[in-house]
């Protein structure tokens, strides 16, 4: 089973190394990632359903290069304190903080998450994906506007665990 962490270990890869493109086929899943060339660290995932034993496959990379590519676009609140928990993007998209402009935001300043609380949704390819907090605590700050077009690796929310 293809899971998100595995994708975002597939963009890192694919950010750190010199790879332009990387197709994977499995009998009903298919994953491809390519770089944009004027926009080297930019990466686009297309995924179709997810298949069991598809981890072993990708655990390992394929190339390895010492080509950085690190946003510097990072908030300037995001490194004020290493004890929060940083929610960051797993890909490049449009930041949305609820599901429609009519609903109110899946979280604020000062709510409580879990795990698996949704905290917002970024929209790439007509695909919205939804984020989940991934710790346990309480919303310090959000570092993303809604509507804002975010970076992989962007750090969107800052969470103090509990």
């Amino acid at each position: 089973m293809l899971s998100i962490e595995d994708i975002k270990a597939l963009i890192k890869e694919m950010d750190s190394s010199s790879i332009s493109e990387l197709k994977f086929e499995a009998e009903d899943a298919k994953i491809t990632l390519k770089k944009a060339e004027a926009f080297a660290n930019k990466t686009v995932v297309q995924t179709a359903p997810q298949v069991a034993g598809l981890q072993a496959a990708i655990a390992q990379p394929v190339v390895q290069a010492s080509a950085s590519t690190g946003s510097a676009d990072l908030d300037e609140n995001s490194g004020d304190d290493s004890s929060l928990h940083k929610i960051t993007a797993p890909m490049v998209g449009t930041f949305y903080s609820s599901s429609s402009p009519e609903s109110n935001a899946f979280v604020s300043k000062g709510s409580k998450v879990d795990k698996k609380t949704v905290v917002c949704i970024v929209e790439a390819m007509k695909l919205f994906n939804e984020i989940e907090a991934e710790c346990k605590g309480t919303i310090v700050d959000v570092l993303a506007e809604d509507g804002q077009l975010v970076e992989y690796g962007q750090p969107l929310f800052l969470v103090k665990e509990d």
